[in-house]
């Protein structure tokens, strides 16, 4: 009798809430799971520093081309605000480049200097991150001792809440703010405005848009029960059920009527089939029509 051949697994397609470790890079997330889950196609939405911890959003399979509608998404922080010492990294991971004797500075001064640095701010983004100048990563001429003029971008700190710990000097800091917010400058603005310099330690993503660390794993547990349905993972967007009729038009990625599908304000929306199951992401135009901005396919 012929040997019965065994079904082969089908890929999963979706996203994983990961609770990255320190000492990760964003990109050994992304390695450890094509690994764990045997998927090539796999990026994150929006990476953490090596020694941050907390929430990473990784997408697995086709749905990796929809990570950039969780880019945007709000994010949430904890960390610690060590005022007197200023680094070359604005972390703890940097050399020390200045010292103040800070021990006079009262807490009320501290949330009072924390107050000025909310709401709509402009940011000069540090030289370690990771923003992309010239086609270079700005950590990268950083390391080769090449500093660049960096354009102040717009953020929103919509929460910094700042409270003194048992350890002299060292303030617990937890930041409600926009995608493309630095907490590290926070921390170092922090100890400017207050006639030193600070540095942010022990920094922690707590949520990105509704995901928080209840739904993470750790990356080595990582197994295909823990991806999230592409549905699921745009659960943040405005979501839009269609008929049999109309998701074969989605399908072919047609504009639709907006206003016969129901649609309002400015989108974008992901639509669904009758069984719950994403089909694309549509965006507004200048029209009453909606256009395809990323259609999924059939999840099959």
């Amino acid at each position: 009798m012929p040997e019965r051949k065994r079904p082969v697994p089908i890929a999963p397609m979706g996203l994983v809430v990961v609770d990255k470790d320190p000492g990760w890079t964003s990109h050994d997330v992304v390695a450890r799971c094509r690994s764990l889950l045997g998927q090539r196609r796999v990026g994150h939405a929006g990476a953490l520093d090596p020694d941050a911890t907390g929430v990473l959003l990784v997408g697995v399979g086709r749905f990796t081309r929809m990570l950039r509608f969780l880019v945007a998404s709000p994010k949430s922080y904890e960390g610690e605000v060590v005022l007197g010492t200023a680094t070359s990294t604005l972390d703890a991971s940097g050399e020390v480049v200045g010292t103040w004797d800070m021990s006079g500075v009262a807490p009320e001064e501290v949330r009072k200097a924390a107050a000025s640095v909310k709401g709509v701010i402009k940011q000069v983004p540090p030289m370690v991150s990771a923003l992309k100048i010239g086609g270079r990563r700005l950590h990268e001429l950083a390391r080769a001792g090449v500093e660049v003029d960096r354009p102040a971008r717009q953020v929103t700190v919509e929460r910094f809440d700042i409270e003194p710990t048992d350890e002299p000097g060292v303030y617990q800091i937890s930041v409600d703010c926009s995608t493309g917010t630095y907490v590290r400058s926070l921390a170092a603005d922090l100890g400017e405005a207050l006639g030193g310099g600070a540095h942010l330690r022990r920094l922690r993503r707590t949520r990105v848009g509704s995901f928080g660390l209840a739904e993470a794993h750790p990356v080595n547990s990582i197994s295909a029960a823990c991806v999230l349905a592409p549905a699921r993972a745009l659960r943040d967007l405005t979501q839009v059920e269609v008929d049999v009729e109309v998701s074969s038009l989605v399908l072919h990625g047609h504009a639709l009527d907006g206003v016969a599908l129901g649609v309002s304000g400015e989108g974008p929306w992901a639509l669904l089939d009758r069984c719950g199951e994403l089909l694309a992401v549509y965006e507004r135009t200048d029209s009453d029509r909606i256009m395809a901005a990323c259609v999924l396919g059939p999840v099959g």
